[in-house]
């Protein structure tokens, strides 16, 4: 199972990014999928989880109108838009599958959120 997450990086206060995290190894389509973050100095947080299908979707408060969640299960790539970014938003950024085979975590993308 591979989880390679990217498209972090610098952004200003009221940005965008977009996450991607590719998938491989396993039938991706199959799963629901979620995107944590973990800031310095602060635990792992759950940012949103998105239905196998891609037709449900739940996000955490500090998020929500903010972030969207999709996925595209022919090409196996789970993705995060991230809009009007904030200093707190400041993370590393990973994806995540909890499988029947165990639980698996991406290697993570920085993203920085700073004028």
């Amino acid at each position: 199972v591979q989880l390679v997450e990217s498209g972090g990086g610098l952004v200003q206060p009221g940005g965008s990014l977009r996450l991607s995290c590719a998938g491989s190894e396993f039938a991706f389509s199959n799963f629901w999928l979620r995107w944590y973050r973990q800031a310095p100095g602060k635990e792992r947080e759950l940012v949103t989880v998105i239905s196998s299908d891609g037709g449900s979707a739940n996000y955490a408060d500090s998020v929500k109108g903010r972030f969207t969640v999709s996925r595209d299960n022919a090409k196996q790539i789970l993705y995060l838009q991230m809009h009007d970014l904030k200093s707190e938003d400041t993370a590393v950024y990973y994806c995540y599958a909890n499988l029947p085979s165990g639980a698996y975590w991406g290697q993570g993308t920085q993203v920085t959120v700073s004028s």
